[in-house]
C-alpha cells in the first residue's frame, strides 16, 4: 500500500476511534513501522464501536445470577413415556426433513485439545479406538450413514436426496488445522460443498471504564466471544441467509468433544419440528451424581415474587449450585431436584436463530458474562474485563417454544474433556463407552462379543445399532475390531 493510502486509512480509523472515546489506541502510532501500522489498522477497521459500547454497558449493568424465581425444569419428555410407535413416527418425520434438505447439522469445533495434551483442534483427536479414527472422522461417517438412512426411509435413491449440510464453527486457533485435516482425509467421503466452515468471533478486552486494551503497540487484547458467539458468527458469515435461501428450517447442534454424539438424530429433530414446534430444543441426561460438573436445566420466572408469572428456560452452571441445592432430592420421585444435565445437544429453528442474531447485533438480548481478570497490556498487566456469551444464555428469549427430551447417557454422551487417564470425561472413558455401546448393539442383533473390551462398530456400518442382524446374528465376534463391522452398510 502507498504511503498516501495508509495515511487515508489511518485518518478514517482515528476519527472513528476518537468519536467513540477510544482514541488512545493510536497513542503509539508515531513509533510504529509501516507493517505494524497495517496490523493495527486491520484490527481497528472492522470494529463496530457503537455495538461494543452497547454490549459493554448492558453486560456491566446486568445483575449477578440469582436463584430467586428459579425452579427445576420438570417439562422433560421422558424416554419411559415414549412408545415405539411414537418414536418411529418422529424419526420418519426427521428423515423426511433430512431428505428434503430442511435440516442442517451445526458443529461447535472452536476448541483445542490443550487439556488432552494436544495443541491440535479437538476434532483431530484420536481417542484410542482400534481404528484410530479422529472425532471428526467418526462424526463425518455418522453423517454419511444418516444420509443413507434418510434416503432409504423416504424410498429415494441416496444420490437423489439433498446432501445434509454440515456447518463447522472453528476459531482462529483451529481453523487452518481443521481445514487441513478435512482436506488430508478427502472430507471423509462427504461432498466438499456440503461442509461449510465459518469462524467464531472475538471480542476485545476492556478496562473497567470501557476502554479498549492494547496487547502490543499494534494489536488489541482480545478473547473468543464464547460458544454463544455462534449466533453472531452464523449471521455475519452469511451462513444464516444462505441456509434460509436453501430452504433449511432447523439446525441440530452439538459439540465436537462428544464421542457418542448422534448428530442430526431424526427422532429428536422430528419431535422438535413436527410435534413440539420448538424454537429451541435440548437433549438432556439425568445427572450421574450430585457433584457432576455439568450445567442443569431450570425455569426462571419473569416475576420472582409471582408464582403464576410465566417462566423461561435457563441453564444453571454447576458452579452456581451450592452443594446442598445440588444434592437435594424430590421425595416423590427420589431424583435430584436439579436433575437434567445440559450436554450441549440442541435444536434451533432457523427463524428463531435469525431473530436472536438480529437482537444480539443490535446490542440487545442476553448480556455477556463479565470475567474480571488481570490482562497483559502494552504497559503491563491491567485490571480488565473479558466478555463471553454461552450458547444457552439466549434460551430465555425462546419464551414457551422449547422442548427438553431425555436421551440415554450411555448411547449419546461420551465427553472428551480431561487428560488421558482421568477417571471421568476422558479419552479412556469415551472409548470404553463407545466400545460398550457397540457390544450392546451386537447382542441386540443376536450376536456375541468376546474379549471383554467391547467392539467398535464403524458409523458407516450402523448409525444407531440398525442393520446388524445379517452381519452378526448367531456369530461370536472377537472384539474390539471385528472386520464384519468396519464396512459400509449394504442397504
Amino acid at each position: 500500500m502507498t504511503a498516501e493510502g495508509l495515511k487515508e486509512r489511518a485518518e478514517r480509523a482515528r476519527a472513528a476511534a476518537d468519536a467513540a472515546g477510544q482514541g488512545h489506541v493510536f497513542d503509539n502510532w508515531a513509533s510504529l513501522s509501516d507493517g505494524d501500522k497495517e496490523r493495527l489498522l486491520a484490527e481497528l477497521e472492522p470494529l463496530d464501536y457503537s455495538y461494543l459500547s452497547r454490549v459493554f454497558a448492558s453486560s456491566m449493568a446486568s445483575p449477578s445470577s440469582s436463584f430467586e424465581g428459579v425452579e427445576p425444569a420438570t417439562d422433560v419428555l421422558r424416554l419411559a413415556d415414549v412408545t415405539p410407535a411414537q418414536a418411529a413416527e418422529w424419526a420418519q418425520h426427521g428423515y423426511r426433513l433430512i431428505a428434503e434438505g430442511r435440516v442442517a447439522v451445526l458443529l461447535l469445533a472452536g476448541g483445542q485439545g490443550t487439556r488432552l495434551g494436544s495443541s491440535a483442534p479437538k476434532g483431530c483427536y484420536d481417542i484410542g479406538l482400534p481404528s484410530h479414527k479422529s472425532l471428526f472422522q467418526l462424526q463425518a461417517e455418522r453423517l454419511l450413514r444418516l444420509q443413507a438412512l434418510a434416503a432409504h426411509a423416504n424410498g429415494t435413491p441416496a444420490a437423489a436426496i439433498k446432501p445434509l449440510k454440515w456447518l463447522v464453527m472453528t476459531s482462529a486457533f483451529t481453523h487452518a488445522e481443521t481445514l487441513a485435516h478435512f482436506e488430508a482425509h478427502g472430507y471423509f467421503g462427504l461432498a466438499r460443498e456440503q461442509v461449510v466452515f465459518f469462524q467464531q468471533g472475538f471480542l476485545p478486552a476492556f478496562t473497567e471504564q470501557g476502554k479498549l486494551i492494547l496487547d502490543t503497540p499494534c494489536s488489541l487484547a482480545k478473547a473468543p466471544d464464547g460458544n454463544g458467539g455462534v449466533y453472531l458468527s452464523l449471521a455475519r458469515s452469511g451462513v444464516l441467509d444462505a441456509l434460509a435461501a436453501a430452504g433449511v428450517e432447523a439446525l441440530d447442534c452439538y459439540c465436537v468433544d462428544n464421542a457418542l454424539a448422534r448428530l442430526g438424530d431424526p427422532r429428536f429433530v422430528g419431535y422438535c419440528h413436527g410435534v413440539a414446534r420448538a424454537d429451541v430444543g435440548a437433549r438432556v441426561v439425568a445427572k450421574a451424581h450430585p457433584e457432576e460438573k455439568v450445567g442443569v436445566f431450570a425455569r426462571r420466572r419473569a416475576d420472582p415474587s409471582d408464582p403464576a408469572s410465566p417462566s423461561s428456560l435457563a441453564v444453571l452452571e454447576y458452579s452456581e449450585l451450592n452443594p446442598q441445592l445440588a444434592s437435594a432430592t424430590d421425595p416423590a420421585t427420589g431424583r435430584l431436584f436439579f436433575n437434567w444435565s445440559n450436554i450441549c445437544m440442541h435444536y434451533f429453528s432457523l427463524p428463531w436463530l435469525k431473530k436472536i442474531a438480529a437482537e444480539l447485533l443490535a446490542g440487545g438480548g442476553s448480556p455477556y458474562h463479565v470475567a474480571r481478570k488481570k490482562i497483559p497490556s502494552v504497559s503491563g498487566p491491567v485490571a480488565g474485563v473479558k466478555l463471553e456469551l454461552f450458547i444457552f444464555d439466549t434460551f430465555g428469549m425462546a419464551a414457551a417454544s422449547t422442548a427438553l427430551v431425555e436421551v440415554e447417557r450411555s448411547s449419546e454422551f461420551g465427553p472428551v474433556k480431561n487428560a488421558p487417564g482421568s477417571a471421568s470425561d476422558s479419552p479412556d472413558t469415551a472409548r470404553a463407552a463407545l466400545l460398550a455401546l457397540g457390544a450392546r448393539w451386537v447382542e441386540a442383533a443376536g450376536g456375541k462379543v468376546e474379549g471383554g473390551q467391547g467392539v467398535e462398530v464403524s458409523p458407516l456400518c450402523s448409525y444407531g445399532g440398525e442393520g446388524l442382524e445379517q452381519l452378526v446374528g448367531g456369530k461370536v465376534l472377537q472384539g474390539p475390531l471385528a472386520p464384519e463391522l468396519q464396512q459400509p452398510a449394504q442397504d
